[in-house]
């Protein structure tokens, strides 16, 4: 729903019922002013879309705001002289979490009309086949004479505009072909409609006993529902690299002559200075020049903790600043950043997935030529033998209607649509249609650490060794700092129930921890080596009080439920396991150890993943990546199949073929179990309309076959297919 501050805009709770003057309000607000797109990560429901709105609305300056439920964003109108960062803090007060969006740099996304479209074809073919068999019963039933010839030109009102307008897509597809000097197996699909049709007519102007107008309606509602269930198992989100370039940052903090600026990031030169402030994400590759801070730099490399950032660093574009203000100079605008590149490098991939070929269309390449041979062979035979034009032109007819391949093409669709009811069950989401094909061929299985073996966020796991009051002090100081680990520490102490010391004058030093005043001493939470401790082989936080020595919390990362089972039913299935990661190589190597994996790699750049994925392609593997980081996207589009965890970041959800909906990950052992059944039973769905084809045909080129038993005939082998397919879904 959308707030529009005009009097002619005006919409009902649960529809648009002014959709017209909503579109005249929001292009009157277009005309001046500015447009802003904003991300919203954490919303959920339509309470979150009322309060976003709400939120917008009431600040100073905004027209309309409209909230996109999918995608997770926000457009709002304003006046000039508003901009993302006068919002952000209004959402921030309501409670949500919002991030700036590049309007220009975000492809505009259309509503799924083509789906919309398909089934409203079908609904009017499938009406108009209904309403045409009721007259034929009657011309079944021994009708004759003028009755007769009456309900054939009944039927025949009904069927052709019904055939004009839901047939379309098939005849548009099969010109563009002819026209492009090929054949598709939309070709003889509209040649089977249309020598219906014209059979039909003469027979209807001849006074003839027959005519098929039913069979050709039929034919088409059976191939759109075909149509239909392979656009719905297709369904493809937008593109990943697209999602990657909304992670760019549309504006800068530029410093000139010690003034600071705020201007696009399209006008940044290399050498130029730029201001970061706290939970900002670097616009730009550079080095740092001045500041203290801590860098997540988790989308890029998988990191699980911040890294210490200083003068002299090199950061890239896409990190995130946590504690302190940097001022960094640039190294590297535009195309030419890290998060840029990687973006290209998503895309290359994608394209190069995009040419696998599906069994469906392997099959047609052989399908449709043969169709029309055989067709126009039996109509010269047939013309030669009888010299009856009427004749032949019936029997050609039958020939392309009974080889029409509807069960053909409801051989994958139908046990795709089978097969991701019973893993959606099972809390898989299939993305696309031939992710069930390729997950049948896989033996190689690569696993990202963390966010997909692991749970991604560190857990303390020693603080039974604590005292009450060094846990009380700890979350002091833990809750007044923004770092990962101190907030960790401070859910950690509260769930236990042990309450925060008083403490006063609590400050975050950048890059180092937390110290506050308690009970007249210092006290400290941060790195050991700020504490003049000595670091341990695991994540550790110190707590220090003067004149008492540090002691340590350590955090260790979770598993995630399921990863064990996951790895341990792989195994037993034969397949070949690697863990990749960005991660530092001790917990790596503790991981794989923990795991029983024995080939693994860690410090993994995002590209390094995707060259070694490539490689292992190239050296005959079927790769199935499991990620879910911006350091996983290019990985999971150069991987023969992927799987990405809901909980993955937009980019790696996309560019994954299939989505692990909960947070259990042992379900992956059991999508490979049904991708090979599901495989197995579009193999057999070939066989059965080969098979069909087979006996029918003949028939068919004798002149057994009316044209309206060839449709009997063809609508039998479509049921046939169909519950074929439906076995795969009541085997659980």
């Amino acid at each position: 729903m959308t707030t529009l501050h005009a009097p002619a805009a005006s919409a009902c709770p649960a529809c648009s019922a002014a959709p017209a003057a909503a579109e005249i309000a929001e292009r009157r607000a277009a005309r001046d002013g500015t447009r802003i797109a904003l991300s919203l990560p954490k919303i959920h429901c339509a309470g979150c879309i009322a309060g976003v709105e709400r939120a917008l609305t009431a600040e100073p300056g905004v027209r309309s705001a409209r909230v996109n439920l999918t995608l997770k964003r926000a457009t709002v109108e304003a006046d000039d002289g508003v901009t993302a960062a006068d919002l952000i803090p209004a959402l921030a007060r309501a409670g949500y979490e919002a991030h700036e969006l590049d309007a220009g740099a975000l492809a505009a996304t259309e509503t799924d009309r083509a789906g919309r479209d398909l089934l409203m074809r079908m609904a009017v073919a499938g009406f108009a086949m209904m309403n045409v068999m009721l007259l034929s019963i009657a011309v079944w039933s021994g009708a004759e004479g003028p009755t007769r010839d009456l309900f054939h030109w009944v039927s025949a009102a009904i069927a052709l505009p019904a055939i004009a307008f839901s047939a379309q897509p098939f005849f548009l597809n099969a010109w563009g072909a002819l026209r492009a000097g090929r054949l598709n197996m939309d070709v003889p699909i509209s040649l089977a409609i249309a020598l219906a049709v014209v059979t039909s007519l003469w027979e209807t102007a001849l006074s003839g006993e027959h005519a098929y107008f039913d069979a050709a309606v039929a034919l088409t509602f059976f191939l759109l529902a075909g149509r239909w269930l392979d656009h719905r198992t297709r369904a493809v989100a937008r593109s990943a690299a697209e999602e990657l370039a909304a992670l760019e940052v549309p504006r800068a903090t530029r410093l000139r002559d010690g003034a600071e600026e705020t201007v696009s990031v399209a006008e940044l030169a290399v050498g130029d200075l730029i201001r970061v402030k706290p939970g900002g994400r670097m616009p730009v590759d550079g080095v740092i020049v001045e500041g203290a801070s801590e860098l997540d730099r988790s989308l890029l490399t998988g990191e699980t903790l911040p890294v210490r950032a200083g003068p002299g660093m090199a950061v890239s574009a896409g990190e995130v600043n946590l504690t302190g203000p940097l001022t960094l100079r640039a190294t590297a605008v535009g195309e030419e950043t890290s998060l840029h590149r990687m973006a290209e490098l998503v895309a290359v991939a994608e394209s190069g997935r995009a040419n696998y070929t599906p069994l469906a269309d392997k099959a047609a390449k052989l399908y449709a030529p043969g169709v029309h041979i055989l067709a126009g062979l039996s109509f010269l035979g047939w013309l030669i033998w009888s010299g009856d034009m009427r004749v032949s032109l019936n029997i050609a007819a039958a020939v392309l209607i009974i080889t029409c391949p509807c069960a053909l093409g409801l051989a994958v669709p139908a046990v795709t649509t089978a097969a991701s009811g019973r893993l959606f069950r099972k809390g898989l989401l299939i993305k696309d249609a031939t992710a069930l094909e390729r997950l049948a061929a896989v033996d190689t299985v690569v696993f990202d650490k963390t966010g997909t073996l692991t749970a991604g966020a560190p857990e303390p796991v020693n603080l039974d060794d604590r005292t009450e009051a060094e846990l009380s002090l700890a979350r002091a100081l833990a809750e007044g700092s923004a770092h990962p680990l101190s907030k960790a520490l401070a859910q950690a102490v509260a769930a236990r129930g042990i309450a925060a010391a008083r403490v006063e004058d609590v400050q975050e030093i950048p890059g180092h921890g937390t110290e506050a005043r308690w009970q007249g001493r210092r006290v400290r939470l941060g790195r050991a080596d700020w504490l003049g401790a000595q670091q341990g082989e695991t994540t550790e936080a110190w707590l220090a009080v003067d004149g008492k020595a540090p002691v340590p919390f350590a955090f260790t990362d979770r598993l995630r439920e399921g990863a064990e089972e996951a790895v341990a039913a792989l195994k037993a299935d034969g397949k070949r396991l690697f863990l990749f990661s960005g991660d530092a190589e001790a917990p790596v190597a503790a991981l794989a150890t923990r795991l029983g994996l024995t080939e693994w790699q860690a410090a993994m750049r995002p590209e390094d993943k995707a060259a070694r994925i490539a490689e292992l392609e190239a050296g005959g593997a079927h790769v199935l990546m499991v990620g879910d980081g911006l350091n996983d996207t290019a990985a999971l589009a150069a991987a023969h199949v992927s799987i990405s965890p809901a909980s993955a970041l937009d980019a790696a959800r996309v560019a994954s073929d299939i989505v692990l909906l909960g947070g259990d990950l042992s379900p992956v052992a059991d999508a490979i179990a049904v991708a090979r059944s599901a495989t197995k039973r579009i193999h057999e769905n070939f066989r059965l309309a080969t098979l069909y084809n087979v006996i029918a045909v003949p028939i068919a080129v004798v002149g057994w076959a009316t044209p309206l038993v060839a449709a009997l005939a063809m609508s039998a082998s479509s049921i046939t297919v169909s519950l074929n397919a439906l076995r795969l879904k009541g085997r659980a």
